[in-house]
């Protein structure tokens, strides 16, 4: 018994299927996995930095690198919550800073001048003037 299958002599024969052949990569899109991103972990630190109030240039460092943290999100297409968090903190912290700066130095200024109004009225020595002693050279 003969193949129903085969081919009838001398009719043509089909061109063999080339073997399969993976597409060729696209380096297009930038290689990240879901949960990352570029600026994510600086993001996070200035957010950090910017917390710390204990010292003023932690503040301004935090405000720096939140900055640059999302400048380099949005060049790549994504949002960086921590990083505008750090900037919205650094900023309000450095106003608070300068203003309560202002006050302080406002304070000792009208304390400096008290001081140098008592000693002008009542000349050197030590004087009880309303319950406060003031020492005058």
């Amino acid at each position: 018994m003969s193949d129903p299958n085969a081919p009838e002599p001398g009719a043509p024969v089909p061109p063999a299927q080339p073997a399969y052949q993976a597409p060729a990569p696209s380096y297009s899109a930038p290689v990240t996995t879901p949960n990352t991103y570029p600026g994510k972990t600086l993001g996070i630190v200035g957010l950090v930095l910017s917390c710390i109030f204990f010292f003023g240039i932690s503040v301004l460092v935090g405000l720096i690198l939140s900055i640059v943290a999302l400048v380099q999100s949005r060049k790549a297409g994504y949002k960086n919550g921590p990083a505008l968090a750090g900037i919205i903190i650094s900023g309000a912290l450095i106003v608070i800073g300068i203003i309560v700066g202002i006050i302080i130095g406002v304070t000792l200024g009208a304390v400096v001048g008290h001081i140098a109004e008592v000693c002008n009225q009542y000349g050197p020595g030590t004087w009880d003037v309303n319950g406060v002693r003031y020492t005058c050279s």
